[in-house]
């Protein structure tokens, strides 16, 4: 995380740091409409909280933003809830598992390419590892665009697929065959993370 750690200042997207910042731009016209207008209706509505990260030598420049909210993991079918359940006790297992949920994650065209999208989902994973985290939550999860890119950022960041196809995901999401699935709901379990120290 050397890039944001060392030069960059971490703290909530609101719209008062929105409007005392230059625009952010990821670049893609869905996230650039989700961070200049509905991150604050969903926040005021406490749908989720919004983050970001800022330059220390201008303050002004968003480098990264990103969105979380409680979820939870349930009513899995199958051999996905196998594999999901795979790291937990038999005698803890639930019929639910705590979540977090990323929402969003956008990093400003300035600074792509960096691998600080990567950086950010390292950042979210030690946050919720830690001793002082306030809540208990065993895994995050995405619902990311169902492009190439980003569910090979995805993969390459330790997350997997809930779903082992889009026809198992359709059905789970009620979607009709010829509709397409424009996410695929993943998932990254935080137990690794504590297995590694």
């Amino acid at each position: 995380m050397g890039f944001l750690q060392d030069q960059c200042s971490f703290g909530f997207y609101t719209h008062e740091k929105a409007d005392s910042c230059k625009p952010f731009r990821c670049g893609d016209d869905d996230l650039d409409e989700f961070f200049t207008h509905d991150a604050f209706l969903q926040s005021d509505e406490l749908l989720c909280k919004n983050y970001c990260f800022t330059l220390d030598d201008d303050p002004s420049v968003i480098v990264a933003a990103f969105t979380l909210s409680n979820d939870s993991i349930k009513k899995i079918p199958g051999s996905r809830k196998k594999k999901v359940e795979k790291n937990i006790p038999r005698e803890k297992q639930y019929s639910s598992y705590p979540a977090v949920m990323i929402g969003r994650l956008g990093i400003s065209v300035d600074f792509q390419s960096q691998h600080l999208g990567s950086d950010v989902l390292s950042f979210i994973k030690a946050w919720f590892v830690d001793p002082l985290n306030k809540t208990g939550c065993r895994f995050l999860l995405v619902d990311s665009y169902n492009k190439e890119r980003n569910l090979a950022f995805y993969e390459r960041n330790g997350f997997n697929y809930l779903f082992s196809t889009e026809e198992q995901e359709r059905e789970f999401r009620g979607i009709k065959p010829e509709r397409p699935l424009n996410s695929r709901l993943m998932y990254f379990d935080l137990i690794e993370l504590i297995k590694k120290k």
